[in-house]
This record gives C-alpha cells, sequence and structure tokens, in this order.
C-alpha cells in the first residue's frame, strides 16, 4: 500500500471535523459532494437510518450523453438532477456537507444548482 497524499489526509481531517457538527435526519438528509480531477458525485444520505435516499454524478447515464462544456456546468446540471430526484422522493430541505472541499469553484455550482432545482439549504 502507497503513502497517502497529504492534501487528502488534510482534507480527511477536514472532513471529520465537519462530520462532528452535520448529521442528515430523516426531515433534513444531508447532501454529500465528492469530486475527482473529472467528476463529481453527491449523495443525499439519512444518517439515522444508514440509508442513501438519492445518488448522482456526471459519470451517470444521463449526464455522460448531454453535451455540456466544463465542469462546473457540469456540476451545476448534477446538482439541478439531484434536487429532482429529491423532489420526486418528497425531500425539500437539506443540509449541506461539502466534503472537507472549499465552497468555491465545482462545489459552489452544484450547490447553486442543487437550490435552483428547489432544494433549501
Amino acid at each position: 500500500m502507497g503513502k497517502i497524499n497529504p492534501k487528502e489526509s488534510a482534507r480527511i481531517k477536514r472532513v471529520k471535523r465537519i462530520r462532528k457538527n452535520i448529521v442528515g435526519t430523516p426531515e433534513r438528509p444531508r447532501l454529500r459532494v465528492f469530486k475527482s480531477a473529472k467528476h463529481i458525485y453527491c449523495q443525499i444520505i439519512d444518517d439515522v437510518a444508514g440509508n442513501t435516499l438519492a445518488a448522482m454524478s456526471t459519470v451517470d447515464k444521463g449526464m455522460i450523453a448531454a453535451d455540456i462544456k466544463g465542469k462546473s456546468e457540469k456540476a451545476r446540471q448534477v446538482g439541478l438532477k439531484i434536487a429532482e430526484l429529491a423532489k420526486g422522493k418528497g425531500i425539500e430541505k437539506v443540509v449541506f456537507d461539502r466534503g472537507g472541499y472549499i465552497y468555491h469553484g465545482r462545489v459552489k455550482a452544484l450547490s447553486e444548482g442543487a437550490r435552483e432545482g428547489g432544494l433549501d439549504f
């Protein structure tokens, strides 16, 4: 097993620090973001039951076929789609978990897309 990247270990520390305060409940689940170099992923999670209620990413079939240029625009579209999925399951309010990333760029675009789609956080 190789060494852990120092940036990644710092992000994991931030995740643990953030997760002390953020908990997804059935009434207000947690919207979790993960990003890689090429893609962005998000899930709506009920931490009490330990269930993933909805998930969306740029790897999903509907997103691959779309002719969207730029990673930030793709992230905004993922936010719109996750909001649509959440609305379909009766979820109106969520708690935003930025996953240890700075609220900037793709993470910000995803959250703004989710807000445009009708999610309240």
